[in-house]
């Protein structure tokens, strides 16, 4: 199954000479490597950032491995790091489009846990959040 997972800065990434750090790579990457295009609409238009792709040392099963970086226009010092797994010759829009997905599930989780009284409670234990649920679900029951 393909996937597009945002990673850390530090993260180990398997290269043909070793392994290396997203942050490393980017910062080594060419400028010609850096393309301007939009991983999606948003409330104003195109959401726009530079993003550069990395193939990574592949399997020979059909399948390849992908650095992908995302620079902010106004602030080249901001970067997201993603790593990509999907079928051999995979266009470099789709993982690009998949990772502008993530600002939609995070407006998804942010609703949901203000809907379950989460957005200023943070949740540790089972027993805080069996406390929590239990007494938000009493609170919600009708008159």
């Amino acid at each position: 199954m393909g996937y597009v997972l945002a990673v850390p800065r530090n993260q180990r990434i398997p290269t043909m000479v070793g392994n290396s750090r997203p942050d490393v790579l980017a910062a080594n990457a060419p400028a010609l490597a850096w393309k301007r295009r939009s991983c999606g609409n948003g409330a104003k238009g195109p959401r726009l950032y530079d993003w550069a792709v990395a193939s990574l040392p592949n399997t020979d099963d059909g399948y390849g491995h992908w650095l992908l970086n995302c620079r902010s226009i106004t602030d080249p010092t901001d970067l997201t790091y993603y790593l990509c797994f999907g079928l051999a010759g995979t266009p470099d829009e789709d993982p690009i489009r998949i990772a502008g997905t993530r600002w939609a599930i995070e407006e998804c989780f942010q609703t949901a846990k203000t809907e379950v009284g989460l957005d200023h409670y943070q949740v540790r234990r089972y027993d805080a959040w069996y406390r929590h649920i239990t007494l938000d679900m009493f609170r919600r029951q009708p008159a």
